[in-house]
């Protein structure tokens, strides 16, 4: 089959075969098909969508173009969580062990930034030593030592997925449902899970801005995975700000050390990711009811037992034994530390909060191109919450930046993004709804 005439076919509104798509995916993972013809289809796929059908057998071809993991041989059950993007959102440094601390084995497999979003692998590059890109033998040996592990695809897993991903973050197709449903399930179904809980994020710092639309990415998710077998269900949550008071690689590291030992939490980042492990544990069938997996989570964080997975995990993918007690003595730090100072007194009212996440990319955070290279240690802490109180000179936030210049630069783009009133607002709502699957 030409690709050409699959594109044609895409493009011209048609529904494609399981065996068009199959093709099309095999010529990705061998390099018959070019960054053009996969870019072209892309483009298509983001102007004309996909039915269920074509979903499904984009994700199992997309998952079959390379090995799949099996697990049957773990004394518990095999679970994971994946959100779609946003700003600040670092829940999975804190919620795979957080869950792995209640009796689950959670493989992770992480995706770098795409767009203005950050990436969780982006993020465990952070750690000196860490091998966020093992191959499938030390994947297994961290799982089974630690009952969690943080990673990228290795080179075996959904290798055509890794290949599509890079391409769509620089051709503006993020946003398209199917792709990002494929992509992400791809990935889960390579991982050879038993459950999985989705977290889709609503509003303007994610990719999905409007209810309906995060409503049609959820249920393409929950539908297209249950679909191919996968028991998953999903949680909307909001992205109207950013989640943690941190944005960049290394700052929202040491921000899920400071949230996983209890030096700081912030408070809609601890109710999400306490809301995504009660999900995770009552899906994986290690708690009746979402109640009592909001205590198991709770208490797995009280008691240190998440901080200590956590640590296990790092020492187990070749980070240094002691980074949970000495982060500070390992994570890369920036040369310049700006102050953001608020131009105005009053409540913050709102936060631009894409804008607050393309200032890291400007920073050197996120990448442009899909071979850039990250800056880890750049990024913005101290980032006020909506409702927050600010007098005058206060600062804002704090830019983390190589130079004097770039950071003048990220500060006032903050300024930019942040929205000064008389009055507090209304909280908005952290958890906003959840998706489980039909009957």
């Amino acid at each position: 089959m030409l690709p050409q005439e699959i594109i044609r076919k895409k493009r011209d509104g048609f529904r494609l075969s399981a065996d068009e798509i199959a093709a099309f995916v095999a010529g990705i993972t061998i390099g018959s098909v070019s960054e053009g013809q996969a870019a072209a289809l892309a483009m298509a796929v983001f102007f004309n969508g996909m039915s269920r059908e074509e979903a499904v057998a984009l994700t199992l071809a997309m998952r079959d173009s390379g090995d799949v993991l099996d697990w049957s041989d773990l004394p518990g059950p095999v679970t994971d969580k994946h959100s779609t993007g946003g700003v600040g959102d670092n829940v999975s440094l804190m919620l795979a062990p957080m869950v792995a601390a209640c009796g689950a084995y959670v493989p992770m497999i992480s995706g770098r930034g795409l767009g203005h979003t950050g990436g969780t692998l982006d993020k465990m590059d952070s750690i000196p030593g860490y091998i966020s890109q093992p191959d499938v033998a030390l994947l297994r040996k961290a799982v089974l030592e630690a009952g969690a592990a943080i990673i990228g695809q290795t080179g075996d897993l959904a290798p055509a997925d890794r290949r599509l991903y890079g391409i769509r973050d620089v051709t503006a197709t993020v946003e398209s449902v199917p792709l990002i449903t494929a992509s992400i399930l791809s990935k889960k179904l390579a991982a050879g899970l038993q459950s999985l809980v989705l977290d889709v994020k609503l509003g303007n710092g994610a990719f999905m801005e409007k209810s309906r639309d995060a409503t049609a990415l959820a249920t393409s998710l929950v539908e297209v995975a249950n679909g191919a077998g996968l028991k998953t269900s999903a949680l909307i949550t909001g992205m109207n700000e950013p989640l943690a008071s941190a944005a960049g690689n290394a700052v929202e590291v040491l921000n899920a050390v400071d949230f996983l030992t209890g030096r700081y939490r912030d408070k809609r980042l601890e109710t999400v990711a306490l809301a995504l492990a009660a999900e995770m544990l009552q899906s994986a069938g290690l708690v009746s009811s979402n109640q009592d997996g909001m205590q198991r989570a709770t208490e797995a964080l009280a008691s240190g037992r998440a901080a200590a997975v956590f640590g296990r995990m790092v020492r187990a993918l070749g980070g240094p034994a002691d980074f949970v007690e000495k982060p500070g003595k390992y994570v890369p730090v920036a040369p310049v530390q700006f102050p953001v100072k608020a131009p105005r007194s009053g409540f913050v009212t709102g936060i631009a909060t894409r804008d607050i996440g393309l200032a890291v990319v400007t920073l050197g955070g996120g990448r442009i191109r899909p071979h850039d290279s990250i800056d880890h240690t750049v990024g913005l802490t101290r980032l006020l919450p909506v409702g927050s109180e600010v007098r005058i000179g206060e600062a804002l936030a704090l830019v983390h930046a190589r130079s004097q210049g770039d950071a003048e630069i990220a500060a006032a783009a903050v300024i930019s993004a942040y929205t000064i009133g008389p009055a507090k607002p209304a909280g908005e709502k952290a958890i906003i709804r959840r998706i489980a699957p039909r009957a």
